[in-house]
Parts: structure tokens; C-alpha cells; sequence
């Protein structure tokens, strides 16, 4: 979504809003419409500013990206 690149499913980090914030979804099992993104901090950068996360969930306007931004940034600083 965020830098346009192609990728397996499992690759992706599944994205669902509840109530006007972006929530990451890693089994998949949450209600609603999801998104899918990039788990890096470079792609999440580029969906909120293309306003792309607002669009994929046909909401009113911006949506709280806190709680997707630190667990975007957790796991990149996890060991491997």
C-alpha cells in the first residue's frame, strides 16, 4: 500500500481499523475491511502520506496511525 511494491500474503502485515484507528492484525482474524502493508517503518511512512490508509478504508478523513507506528517499530528493532 504504502510503497506500492509486490509481496507474498504472509509477507504483509494485515491493517484493520476499529473505530478510527489503524490496529495491526497478525493473525488475520479481526472484523472488518483490512489493508495490507509493508511491516517497515519506510512503508508506513509513505501510506500516511499518500493519505493511503483513509482511501483503503473509505474513511472521512485521518486516521490514528499510533498504535500501528510502534508496532511497526518494535519489530524492526527486534533481533533476527
Amino acid at each position: 500500500m504504502g510503497c506500492r511494491d509486490r509481496a507474498a500474503k504472509n509477507d504483509l502485515l494485515r491493517i484493520v481499523a476499529v473505530e478510527g484507528v489503524c490496529v495491526p492484525d497478525q493473525r488475520g482474524t479481526l472484523p472488518g475491511r483490512g489493508a495490507y502493508l509493508h511491516p517497515t517503518r519506510v512503508c508506513l511512512d509513505l501510506a500516511v502520506r499518500r493519505r493511503a490508509l483513509s482511501r483503503a478504508f473509505r474513511g472521512p478523513g485521518a486516521l490514528d496511525t499510533t498504535a500501528l507506528r510502534r508496532f511497526v517499530e518494535q519489530g524492526e528493532q527486534a533481533p533476527p
